[in-house]
């Protein structure tokens, strides 16, 4: 009997070992350079998964939403980056929270700080956000008086520290190459290193530089003059970071189990219950495919078939309950309808997000903060 016995809708299924061993090679690589390791917590939302976190040292995190602090902060947490720009029409929660917790908020505009600053009593730290080829939000390096007023309006406000400069070069997960994500992150922390160099020569001595995506923690050798690296995907990987060449199939720990509901093999194809609700509509490039939704594959003894000659299709297209799944070569004789495929999510961290719960090899559930 496997965890597969028991499985009736879309599992999100979780491999602890191989997403423990993901931490362990990041964190020992991250240390290894001096560098402090704020590790996002968007990817797994889970306080049960956060002890691994505790049990290898980690005491900060960072987060991407105030009710994510919250959570965190009541499990035990006392050290959190909200980094998302601060969201002042929830003034009472970060009150609250800055009262418990050592708080770090980001900021790109001056009235955010002023709000803040007026309506909190307890000392927190503020880091500016600055653009560095992503194209979401921060400033750019080319907006220096604009950092630099952001800066002064944080320096003499009475109850946030200016901390730092904050990127998060999402860009780099459009690249395919070493060479290139190399060069996102060279670039990125180029610019962070000229724009404290200019705080400096303004009388801002202590700028600290906070940077962090899952492809340039995993695949750039030297991290630089920065001081955090604060990457999140990296503990469950997913298609999209396999694709540029971040991961190996193996070491994705996602998976999720759908069922089979229909079966057209004329058309080398398969219905899945397992939709966008189930996987979110992110999607990867798959050989000559444009806009896949995740690889398939079929379950095995110990949990999934790890190696990418296993792969047997791609999901095509998703809505809200149906997945559609391609298998070029032919249906194998033991998909039909009532059994199960393995689809590796395109992105892993919004997959959690929809499906809000773990189910581990052992059968057991593991909560989030969704459920």
């Amino acid at each position: 009997m496997t965890i597969f016995s028991s499985i009736q809708k879309p599992t999100l299924l979780l491999d602890e070992n191989k997403a423990r061993k993901n931490l362990a090679l990041i964190n020992e690589k991250i240390l290894s350079q001096g560098k402090q390791f704020r590790p996002h917590f968007k990817t797994h939302q889970s306080a049960e998964i956060g002890e691994w976190f505790q049990e290898i040292g980690i005491t900060k995190i960072t987060v991407s939403s105030i009710e994510m602090a919250i959570y965190f902060a009541d499990h035990g947490w006392d050290d959190i980056f909200i980094a998302f720009p601060v969201n002042i029409l929830q003034i009472e929660e970060i009150l609250e929270l800055s009262k418990r917790i050592k708080l770090s908020l980001l900021f790109e505009d001056i009235r955010a700080v002023r709000f803040i600053d007026k309506h909190i009593s307890c000392q927190i730290s503020g880091w500016i956000k600055i653009d560095t080829g992503a194209n979401r939000c921060g400033l750019k390096s080319d907006q220096f008086e604009i950092i630099a007023e952001l800066a002064n309006e944080l320096e003499k406000s009475k109850h946030i520290t200016l901390s730092g400069l904050i990127t998060h070069a999402g860009h780099s997960y459009r690249f395919k190459t070493i060479e290139e994500i190399h060069s996102v992150y060279d670039g990125s922390v180029k610019t962070l290193l000229g724009i404290q160099d200019q705080l400096n020569q303004l009388g801002y001595s202590k700028i600290e530089i906070s940077v962090g995506d899952t492809p340039s923690s995993r695949l750039v050798n030297d991290f630089g003059n920065v001081d955090e690296i604060r990457p999140g995907n990296f503990l469950f990987y997913d298609v999209q970071q396999y694709q540029a060449g971040v991961c190996k199939l193996e070491e994705i720990a996602v998976t999720v189990v759908c069922p089979v509901v229909a079966v057209h093999p004329e058309q080398n194809e398969v219905v899945i219950y397992g939709g966008a609700i189930h996987l979110s509509k992110d999607s990867h490039s798959w050989g000559e495919i444009q806009n896949a939704f995740g690889l398939v594959s079929l379950p095995a003894q110990n949990g999934w078939s790890w190696d990418d000659k296993k792969i047997i299709g791609y999901l095509r297209s998703l809505s809200q309950e149906h997945g559609v799944v391609v298998i070029p070569d032919g249906i194998p004789d033991e998909i039909i309808p009532g059994s199960l495929v393995c689809v590796f999510p395109a992105h892993s961290c919004l997959t959690v997000q929809a499906i809000g719960k773990y189910t581990n090899l052992d059968g057991e559930t593991i909560h989030t903060m969704l459920s």
